[in-house]
């Protein structure tokens, strides 16, 4: 008998101690870290930022070594970036291996950089000649890669724009337009060799700017509301983003590769715009970051088509830059704005790394607007990469693509809503 409860006991213990000790596992959260702006913190002030909001991952567009070398030691996984102008360089495996062994190489293994994006949007660009030199760019640098022994903990990719979906709604009928697809499946090839992932920047701000008096504004910013069904597959959504993802997965399965991985490597919405851009305000940016953000850490990132892989996902951005050209909503993107303040209220508590201070909002819930730290403006450096100076690069074609999703989301809500 003494014996049997002992057992029960000492099982009982280990379970607890399971359940106390265990971590949880929560799904990564990424964040944009771009550099344009002469008024943004030094990199050592940005590692408590970036933690207060819970990320794990950071995007650059650049190497920049100063941020690299901040984030030493720190665990948090990098991607990092060689802008447009640099496409014809890194067709050349040895002019790619210099660029890792001076930008990459160094900082390894404390800065734990996963990731190379090569170019931003180049297919939605119309630009013939960065188009032919983007796949022998990656392959130069995945090639390079190889060389130093580096190819199986640093993947090579390349980020796209939602324009290079010839249909994007309902998601059951995603396919890539017939202007891309001969550049897109070598490509496409390319990541499933080397099982690198199938990078997405996707924009719903820009739908609901084209038609606001047609789509409702709780299906773009995670609110409750009724949603769409796709009348193919009879799969219900109550966002606009994660059926933008699965016309995406769609497209790829009817290119042929539906078992590549996609992430998204850019979503957001700005807390500023210009008088025609609508929507764009710090309540509307707070409810789309800020849900989505919650989604994250609550692992309800999978969409419909996907129900068992919970999304990698990079919130568009870290800071307002005030250097970016473009309407006002380029350059009223961020989390925070420059003196480490956040710019609106996410609609839940920071982590501690950011102290005290109430929020100026209204709203419930947020983090204070208090500096983290004082912070130390810098110069954007000489080697941050300008390939991504627009978030609307190819405006029209962008603009032209999410219309088609706008319209057609209009026509089901009208079918299946009113």
């Amino acid at each position: 008998m003494e014996l049997k409860s002992f057992h029960r006991s000492s099982t009982f213990f280990f379970l607890l101690s399971v359940v106390i000790l265990s971590p949880a596992t929560v799904t990564s959260i990424g964040v944009n870290y771009g550099q344009i702006g002469d008024n943004l913190p030094s990199p050592e002030d940005v590692v408590p930022l970036v933690k207060s909001i819970g990320a794990t991952k950071v995007k650059l567009y650049d190497a920049n070594p100063q941020i690299l070398k901040a984030f030493s030691g720190t665990g948090v996984e990098f991607i990092v970036g060689l802008g447009n102008e640099y496409l014809s360089k890194m067709k050349d495996p040895s002019k790619a291996l210099a660029w890792i062994k001076q930008n990459v190489t160094p900082f390894l293994p404390a800065t734990n950089i996963t990731c190379i994006t090569i170019g931003n949007e180049i297919l939605a660009l119309n630009d013939s000649s960065l188009t032919d030199s983007l796949l022998p760019a990656m392959q130069g640098v995945h090639s390079a890669l190889v060389t130093a022994g580096l190819s199986d903990q640093i993947a090579v990719t390349t980020a796209h724009s939602l324009a290079i979906l010839k249909t994007s709604f309902p998601p059951s009928a995603g396919e890539f337009s017939p202007e891309v697809i001969d550049y897109l499946k070598p490509i496409l090839e390319f990541h499933r060799k080397t099982d690198s992932p199938f990078l997405i920047n996707a924009y719903p701000f820009f739908a609901y700017k084209g038609s606001p008096k047609e789509i409702p504004l709780d299906f773009v910013l995670f609110q409750q509301n009724q949603g769409v069904v796709d009348p193919t597959t009879g799969f219900h959504y109550d966002n606009m983003l994660f059926a933008q993802i699965d016309a995406v997965y769609s497209a790829l399965a009817a290119a042929g590769y539906k078992t590549l991985k996609v992430q998204i490597s850019e979503t957001g919405w700005p807390s500023k715009g210009d008088d025609d851009e609508f929507g764009a305000t710090p309540e509307n940016a707070k409810r789309y970051n800020g849900n989505l953000i919650k989604l994250m850490k609550n692992e309800k990132t999978k969409t419909p088509l996907r129900p068992n892989n919970d999304l990698i996902i990079y919130v568009f951005a870290l800071f307002n830059e005030n250097m970016k050209p473009g309407p006002t909503s380029e350059r009223n993107y961020g989390l925070f704005k420059p003196d480490g303040t956040q710019a609106y209220s996410l609609g839940f508590t920071l982590n501690d790394v950011v102290k005290g201070g109430n929020s100026s909002s209204s709203s419930s819930g947020g983090g204070g607007k208090t500096p983290v730290l004082p912070m130390t403006p810098v110069a954007t450096p000489d080697s941050a990469s300008t390939g991504y100076l627009a978030i609307s690069s190819a405006p029209g074609k962008r603009k032209g693509k999410e219309a088609v999703l706008s319209m057609v989301v209009i026509m089901l809500l009208a079918r299946h809503l009113l």
